[in-house]
């Protein structure tokens, strides 16, 4: 008796793990389901001296939707964004590489973009290509909207 309630609460435990890899896929592909998504790592809220660690990133993916780009945590079961960047209020302040201690939290040949959003300085972390569209995106706002790209 006591081996199989062994089994059977093992089997629950690894049922559960497999529904909830399933919940992650099942939760990207909805996300990537519309397109225009990139992989995107995200910093919010970060000092203006630019604490030079590596803390503070949270790996995710952003979505492009009309005039804003979505931002979904990848480890997360949340069907909303965490956040949401609207085109006409980023700033993009600065472009750099990651320093070392970054490089090991972030995703290879990724590049830094420091903005700012509504009084709120962020980073996000991305491929060059993934950049290129950022930017292209910035730059395409309707007439008469400001941008700003550094």
């Amino acid at each position: 008796m006591e081996m199989f309630l062994a089994l059977l609460v093992s089997g629950l435990v690894v049922l559960l793990v497999v529904v909830a890899l399933l919940v992650f896929g099942l939760r990207r592909r909805v996300i990537q389901r519309s397109g225009g998504t990139f992989d995107c790592s995200l910093r919010w809220n970060v000092p203006e001296d630019g604490d030079g660690s590596s803390k503070g990133w949270v790996y995710g993916v952003a979505r492009y939707n009309g005039d804003r780009v979505e931002w979904f945590r990848v480890f997360s079961y949340a069907p909303r964004p965490r956040r949401m960047l609207e085109r006409a209020a980023i700033e993009v302040l600065a472009r750099r590489a990651p320093d070392s201690e970054e490089e090991l939290a972030l995703l290879s040949d990724a590049v830094v973009l420091v903005c700012l959003h509504r009084g709120t300085r962020l980073e996000l972390a991305m491929s060059e290509d993934a950049l290129t569209g950022f930017l292209a995106w910035l730059e395409a706002a309707p007439p008469g909207q400001r941008v700003n790209v550094a």
